[in-house]
């Protein structure tokens, strides 16, 4: 882990995000312990990696603070994606950057702390702050968790890995498959909850939706709407050719994964002249173009109920991104090859809702049936939604969980 460290110092000159992480650390554990120094309420510390966890997570926030109202809540990231996009969010009381596993930083972040209760979610096994969390006798879950065959934990040779799971209070996965594998490992304390983003989407897709003049202006017509959720440039080359073809039939919202003048100008050349990006936008006129590029961060759960169809980007790079904030709202979907990750994107492709593409003539060939027959489309809707629904609850499993087993 040192090394670690050192290796991100060493490129956060040129490479931004390491030099976010690292200026998130800099002087982090003295910081905590003086922002705690005065605080007497019990706490409760969630940990997520990034963005995509805190949205699992979050349910289950919400819900703890709603049962302890006299508690606070903790939250740690260990990714600046998670922690800049979040560290104002009001549901916590501390929001903070996890500081580096070692035994030192372990000891003296859960002393500043005093956590009567720690939430891991999904992933982030960290050696040093189980083993000190063990050693306090902390209750310590992992939620949403999913494992898979090939994972150290499994090998023969995994046995120090799992001796880091084995440090858990209790482990909640996402399905039954990836508990049996935890039981033939010999980590029996596991229970099957089900995924907590399904009860974050559910909320999301019924709340009253928050004013969006600017994106009502543009998609107040009777033209289909086709959201480019979180897509990267490798995603570009599959989509160019869908916007070239469809720029008189279908209004495109993209907004991409990462905000940056390269990925921005990718989308602008893809269909020049018609792209106005969101911060550039004017209500009296931005429905003149055709695609409403986003170049701002935390819409596009909300962005998805403006919809007919979604493409997820991710999935032509290193893996696919967040399906179900699409689903919830019953929307056709499509994405690259590499979704086998997911649980929930290999459900919606044997469903019929999704369907993986390797090439732009794929999702061409994919795209054109949903859009030239209607019935189609909304049967999608149909099973999308009823999918989204019946696999919501998992927060609840875990509050009934905790409160029957842990003293809190």
């Amino acid at each position: 882990m040192p090394l670690y460290a050192l290796l991100l110092r060493l490129v956060a000159p040129f490479v931004p995000k390491a030099a976010q992480w690292v200026a998130g650390r800099h002087e982090l554990l003295p910081r905590i312990q003086e922002a705690l120094r005065a605080e007497t309420a019990p706490l409760a510390w969630f940990h997520c990696a990034s963005l995509g966890e805190f949205e699992q997570g979050r349910p289950l926030m919400e819900a703890y603070a709603a049962r302890h109202p006299g508690h606070k809540i903790v939250l740690t990231f260990f990714s600046p994606s998670g922690y800049e996009v979040r560290k104002n969010w009001p549901g916590a009381a501390y929001v903070f950057y996890l500081p580096l596993d070692t035994a030192p930083n372990a000891r003296a972040f859960l002393m500043a702390v005093r956590p009567v209760l720690a939430v891991f979610v999904k992933y982030e096994f960290w050696y040093h702050f189980l083993t000190e969390l063990e050693r306090q006798r902390v209750p310590t879950i992992c939620v949403s968790a999913i494992f898979r065959p090939e994972q150290a934990f499994f090998q023969p040779w995994g046995g120090f890995f799992r001796r880091i799971l084995s440090r858990f209070t209790h482990i909640f996965t996402q399905n039954q498959s990836s508990a049996d594998l935890l039981r033939h490992a010999g980590l029996p304390r596991v229970s099957v909850a089900g995924d907590t983003r399904f009860d974050t989407v559910v909320r999301t897709a019924s709340a009253p939706p928050r004013p969006l003049p600017l994106v009502d202006a543009f998609t107040d017509d009777w033209c289909p709407v086709f959201i480019v959720g979180s897509s990267w440039p490798e995603d570009m080359p599959a989509l160019t050719p869908l916007l070239r073809q469809y720029a008189d039939q279908l209004r495109f919202i993209v907004a991409p994964h990462e905000i940056n003048e390269q990925n921005l100008r990718l989308v602008e050349e893809a269909l020049p002249g018609r792209v106005v990006r969101y911060s550039q936008a004017q209500e009296a006129t931005v429905a003149e173009s055709r695609v409403l590029l986003m170049d701002n961060v935390g819409l596009l759960s909300q962005l998805y109920r403006f919809g007919h169809y979604a493409y997820v980007g991710g999935a032509f790079g290193k893996g696919l991104h967040n399906t179900l904030e699409a689903a919830a709202f019953g929307l056709p979907l499509f994405f690259g090859p590499t979704y086998y990750k997911f649980q929930e994107a290999q459900d919606l492709v044997e469903m019929g809702c999704a369907f993986p593409v390797s090439s732009a003539d794929e999702l061409l060939t994919a795209f054109g049936p949903l859009f030239h027959r209607e019935e189609a489309r909304l049967a999608v809707q149909d099973l999308s939604l009823d999918y989204v629904h019946d696999h919501s609850g998992a927060t609840s499993k875990i509050m009934t969980w905790l409160e029957a087993q842990v003293k809190l």
